[in-house]
């Protein structure tokens, strides 16, 4: 490879875009966006606002405090909005912000790579195991 496509291909990297922005903001960014509930919660809500009781039905294995605390975070960084309605009882809502947009489709690619490639990875995850098992026994 020769030094000019190096010199590009360190430019394109991550570490290069971590430089270029405060890095605590950067890595905070990609801890809340990379987080497993945070992107299926924006992957449900692109298709349209949900209540709350529909998202914890609708996300399998999350508690109403992981899920409060998410959508929390998920608003505070203005990519969900949360409505209440002034009704007895209260109606809350939950909806991705125009910004939010600018997010799920990257979310939805990355949820569509790990489908299609869930099959590869769960059968690279047993021949790792296996050949560590055995290095393990000698």
């Amino acid at each position: 490879m020769s030094h000019q496509a190096e010199a590009q291909r360190v430019m394109r990297s991550m570490g290069r875009l971590c430089l270029e922005h405060d890095p605590e903001v950067f890595r905070s960014v990609l801890d809340r966006v990379g987080d497993k509930w945070s992107l299926i919660l924006i992957g449900l809500l692109d298709t349209g606002s949900m209540r709350f009781t529909e998202l914890l039905h609708t996300t399998p294995g999350i508690s109403r405090r992981m899920l409060t605390l998410t959508l929390r975070n998920l608003e505070r960084d203005g990519i969900v909005k949360r409505t209440i309605y002034p009704e007895i009882p209260p109606r809350v809502e939950y909806e991705v912000t125009p910004f939010g947009h600018t997010l799920t489709a990257p979310v939805i690619g990355l949820a569509q790579w790990a489908a299609d490639n869930q099959d590869t990875i769960v059968a690279n995850r047993r021949a790792f195991d296996e050949s560590r098992a055995g290095d393990e026994l000698g």
